[in-house]
């Protein structure tokens, strides 16, 4: 029965073998682009909400801080 091996599973053509690593290749380099747009856009919308935060903050300082009159001792 293995002598018979050959003919039913064909070694792989170097064809094949070449076609399949550049399908792997531009594979890994698509997920990779998509991977760093990712990461780009996170730091992005990051960096826009800590400049909001910072903006409120700077805002809430300077309104009038009620709750210290209740705490005048």
């Amino acid at each position: 029965m293995s002598k018979n091996l050959p003919y039913i599973m064909p070694s792989p053509q170097p064809q094949v073998e070449e076609a399949f690593a550049a399908y792997q290749t531009t594979h890994q380099f698509y997920h990779e682009v998509r991977s760093r747009s990712e990461f780009q856009r996170y730091c992005e919308w990051y960096y826009a909400t800590a400049e909001q935060n910072r903006q409120e903050l700077k805002r809430m300082r300077g309104e009038l801080n009620i709750f210290q009159w209740f705490r005048r001792r």
